[in-house]
């Protein structure tokens, strides 16, 4: 026994036992008991009973069951594309509207119902959606179709192979089996194997960059004209395309079916704009404005119906306290009828109330997603703007902070100059800048009123709109406001100038 005592010990037994740097894990204790009262970072988060039974519906990205106060918008749209389903080209569609009026879901809601009854009929028709916010060049869009129908056209060619293979096996060389396929031998069956094959191997997706456009162009028209269908391409915020890439694409989707031998493309495009199509050459604005479709703002009491409708799946029941819903809808209304507006201040009330851990959704919540809503607008239009109408902002909480009341385009433009000296940018001439002030006016972040000076003639006076010190701060995240070290030694010169 004693010679087991002062023998060293093995390696292995030696090295689990002293552990790391000398400490001996034989005297550590886990402690692997689950104590009462031990919470995690999230666990008195998820004490509380959620308010929400499906947050998702109150998205924009939710496409309804059913659209209240669209119906006749939604039958006009059906009454036009029914012809898909006939085989023939639908006539195309513009669909205009302002934010939150229910262009985007109607659209997908009677594309949805378009898909799926081609099926029930089997007749071939599809629906491509595409974002012109986010895909908003020629190229973008027309490599985002061409790999869409790639896809799919892939997907068919697979299936039919299977669908061949499948029959081949099922017969012999001279089989009366034959009579019941669309092929008078199994020679032919395997030819036509080897042509899908051949098809499967020559199909190429198209890069995000780098091909010539009209390369790109020949490569979805194949794609489209692969087989037989009918297409309808929704455009989404089409004027952002024609905004930032001209008319090409629209010009070249619009002559599409006078070449297509197999399929038949329509167009529909939605905008928030009714007069982009001013800008659109007059062939083009003739075949994509075929038919046109309106859709009004919602007042209060459309919105309270929405609202009811999406609350009745998003919620738990007895959720929401009873003027919830007409405080969301009237906030909303004045907000030019904004559904989407809507339905997002019922969200954001909803998340303050089960941060808050509260039982149910008040006014007060609602308020409070009011305002916060609000702010982050507010961010993030401040967050984008153009280095120069950051400097003219910056120039006018300078000054307001500073005690100067009644601001005027002068005072303004003085501070502005210091600040562009400050940062080695380009001063822009007082005109330029008065319109740079006009434009954050419009834009809500300031109040500019023109004024008049008696004999020393008219001026602007400018106050801000927007939380100052919020505003501040989102303007010094930018690296080049954000060098500014200290205005204060020429504010007084600024004044001083004017």
């Amino acid at each position: 026994m004693s010679d087991e005592n002062t023998d060293p010990p093995n390696e292995r037994t030696g090295h689990m036992n002293r552990g790391f740097e000398g400490i001996d894990l034989d005297d550590v204790v886990l402690d692997d008991s689950d104590e009462e009262g031990n919470h995690g970072l999230f666990d008195d988060l998820l004490s509380g009973e959620p308010i929400f039974e499906n947050k998702e519906v109150l998205r924009p990205s939710y496409t309804p069951h059913e659209l209240p106060h669209r119906k006749e918008q939604i039958n006009r749209m059906a009454t036009i594309l029914v012809a898909a389903l006939r085989g023939e080209t639908p006539s195309n569609i513009l669909i205009y509207g302002k934010t939150g009026t229910g262009k985007t879901a109607s659209a997908k809601f009677v594309s949805q119902e378009l898909e799926r009854t081609s099926l029930k009929y089997e007749v071939p028709c599809e629906v491509e959606y595409i974002n012109c916010e986010i895909t908003d060049t020629q190229y973008r869009v027309l490599a985002q179709l061409a790999n869409k129908f790639i896809e799919n056209n892939l997907s068919d060619i697979e299936n039919r192979i299977e669908e061949l293979k499948d029959i081949r096996e099922g017969v012999t060389a001279e089989s009366e089996q034959l009579a019941n396929v669309d092929f008078a031998s199994v020679q032919e069956i395997d030819e036509r194997i080897e042509e899908l094959e051949a098809d499967s191997e020559e199909i190429e997706p198209v890069p995000m960059t780098g091909w010539p456009t009209d390369r790109v162009y020949n490569t979805f028209f194949e794609a489209v004209d692969y087989q037989e269908r009918v297409v309808v391409i929704m455009l989404d915020e089409i004027d952002k395309l024609v905004e930032k890439s001209g008319d090409d694409t629209l010009y070249n989707l619009s002559r599409m079916n006078s070449e297509l031998d197999n399929s038949r493309v329509s167009i529909m495009g939605i905008s928030n704009d009714l007069k982009f199509t001013d800008f659109l050459d007059p062939r083009v604005k003739s075949s994509l404005g075929e038919e046109e479709i309106v859709f009004p703002p919602y007042d209060a009491n459309q919105l309270r119906d929405i609202l009811q409708h999406r609350a009745e799946v998003a919620f738990k029941e007895d959720a929401l306290s009873d003027d919830v819903i007409p405080l969301c809808a009237a906030f909303a209304a004045q907000e030019h009828g904004d559904a989407r507006r809507a339905l997002d201040l019922l969200r954001t009330a909803g998340e303050l109330a089960e941060r808050d851990q509260a039982e149910r959704v008040e006014e007060g919540h609602v308020r409070k997603a009011q305002d916060k809503i609000e702010l982050d607008r507010v961010v993030e239009v401040v967050r984008t703007l153009p280095t120069q109408s950051k400097l003219v902002l910056f120039s006018t909480i300078s000054l307001e902070k500073n005690g100067v009341h009644n601001i005027n385009t002068g005072e303004v433009y003085n501070v502005y100059k210091h600040l562009c000296e400050e940062i080695d940018a380009d001063i822009l001439t007082q005109r330029r800048v008065t319109d740079l002030i006009s434009e954050l006016d419009m834009l809500g972040i300031v109040n500019a009123v023109v004024v008049s000076k008696g004999r020393y003639g008219r001026t602007k006076e400018i106050s801000l709109s927007v939380p100052i010190e919020e505003t501040e701060a989102v303007l010094q995240s930018d690296s080049r406001l954000g060098d500014i070290d200290d205005i204060q030694p020429f504010m007084q010169q600024a004044r001083f100038d004017s």
